[in-house]
């Protein structure tokens, strides 16, 4: 009798963990914790790419592989085709913002008939946005340092590029200047909210003074 009801119990359990998919949701969390940890350190770099875009990449690419894997076993008798072709397809839709991109990958589960895990990836991407937008948010102002090297046209003035710079919030701690026939060179150490660096970039390429800006 014990061993019929834990018979029936060990059944149980697998119809819930089928029903559910349990291993499913262990994808997607390793997929959160994996592109967490990386989306921190670039959030942190003050990089574009940052936790919630790298989060939600890894996500839908955690969810498309699934997909690509099970749709033969559940379609036919055996694996159909190539079960990589629409995981290649993830470097097509890394051109795209990250959540129009992952919401594509949950339509395509849903497409495919996988409504447990259209909702189980739905949930996640949620919980991603919500959750992590405060986050992200705080780690966008912490203050960092970093070394930036910009090459200007012969003559430009340290000063000018200490007054570009201190209008987005950031602020030179050292300087070095190198003169040549046709460009100034200055190695700086900057300083100043982690998410000014790429404005800051973005704004001193487009000056006609300047001719590169690379940051390290």
């Amino acid at each position: 009798m014990d061993g019929l009801f834990l018979s029936a119990q060990g059944s149980l359990a697998e119809v819930i963990a089928n029903v559910m998919r349990v291993d499913l949701g262990m994808k997607l969390l390793a997929a959160v914790l994996a592109g967490g940890a990386i989306g921190f350190e670039r959030q942190v770099a003050g990089k574009p790419a940052g936790l919630r875009t790298n989060i939600l990449i890894c996500v839908g690419s955690a969810l498309v592989m699934d997909l690509s894997i099970r749709i033969g076993s559940v379609w036919g008798s055996g694996p159909i085709g190539d079960p990589g072709r629409i995981a290649a397809q993830v470097i097509t839709g890394l051109t795209s913002a990250a959540t129009i991109w992952v919401v594509a990958a949950i339509g395509l589960s849903a497409g495919a008939g996988f409504y447990v895990e259209a909702l189980g990836a739905t949930l996640t991407v949620m919980v991603v946005l919500a959750g992590l937008g405060r986050l992200e948010h705080g780690l966008l102002r912490v203050r960092r340092s970093m070394n930036v090297t910009i090459r200007t046209k012969p003559g430009i003035p340290l000063e000018f590029i200490r007054e570009q710079l201190n209008v987005d919030g950031l602020e030179i701690v050292t300087a070095n200047q190198y003169d040549h026939p046709s460009d100034r060179v200055f190695e700086l150490r900057v300083k100043g909210p982690a998410r000014q660096f790429e404005i800051a970039r973005s704004e001193l390429v487009h000056l006609p003074e300047i001719k590169n800006v690379f940051f390290d």
